[in-house]
């Protein structure tokens, strides 16, 4: 637990994106061995949660939010290639170094390139992560989250394994999440 808890203070204060390195500094700051059991991915998001929730509460809400307005607009954008929203700013734990996370579903990766060059928008190739789908990162302006593109066939996504829970949002979902949020809180509603 007090891996998850420093890799996550890491994550949160620094930005590492690299969760096992972020694991593996942990280990250092706590004078642990390399050979310690690391903790799995899910405890060190549920550390994030515990740690936006006592040092940040106010900040990360409003990142998020940022972050998830982002996601929209993206979505709306992309729409013809049925964009899910992933990762830390689907699920809630996400910090401002956090990057917005879109599943795009194209059978072939090279039409979605040719989408964003024809719409005008600059990208750059991403590596996939986990050795799963091709990326591409857009080009946003200073102070914009950065938005991270994962393009999956569709038959990817239908054979998704059960096991993987990570969060999914479409973008009605997201709407009507941030328009609760929002609600909640606006006391005056």
């Amino acid at each position: 637990m007090r891996i998850a808890q420093a890799a996550a203070r890491l994550i949160a204060e620094h930005g590492l994106s690299d969760w096992a390195a972020a694991k593996r500094k942990a280990c250092r700051e706590l004078g642990l061995t390399d050979r310690e059991a690391l903790p799995a991915n899910e405890e060190i998001e549920q550390a994030l949660r515990d740690y936006n929730s006592l040092f940040q509460p106010r900040a990360q809400a409003a990142s998020l939010r940022a972050q998830r307005l982002v996601a929209l607009d993206w979505m709306e954008r992309l729409a013809q290639w049925r964009p899910l929203l992933v990762g830390g700013v689907a699920a809630g734990w996400a910090t401002a170094h956090s990057d917005v996370r879109l599943e795009l579903e194209a059978e072939d990766p090279k039409t979605v390139e040719l989408g964003l060059i024809n719409a005008g928008i600059e990208y750059t190739a991403a590596p996939p992560l986990g050795g799963a789908a091709p990326g591409a990162r857009l080009n946003a302006g200073r102070g914009a989250a950065a938005v991270r593109l994962d393009i999956v066939s569709p038959q990817q996504r239908r054979n998704r394994p059960r096991r993987n829970e990570e969060e999914r949002l479409t973008a009605s979902e997201l709407k009507s999440l941030l328009a609760s949020a929002a609600s909640a809180a606006d006391p005056a509603s």
